[in-house]
């Protein structure tokens, strides 16, 4: 009688874990942000230079204009 108790048990509690999808949710979940961080890295990558000249520019007028104050 105990066993057969047992293998009942076995076996609901396997059919619920089968049956669970909370575990899925969370994978998508977390493919979704793996690809979003992807997509954002290929971004900056591309542009990546244009900001680099960007903020060549400025701190190159920046010295400029630092250049251009009295000493007192």
């Amino acid at each position: 009688m105990q066993s057969r108790l047992s293998v009942k048990t076995f076996r609901s509690t396997v059919g619920r874990f089968i049956a669970d999808e909370t575990g899925a949710t969370a994978i998508e979940y977390g493919l979704i942000a793996g690809f979003v961080s992807v997509a954002i890295i290929g971004a900056l990558g591309t542009i990546s230079t244009s900001l680099t000249s960007i903020f060549d520019g400025i701190s190159t007028a920046l010295g400029n204009g630092a250049a251009k104050v009295p000493k007192t």
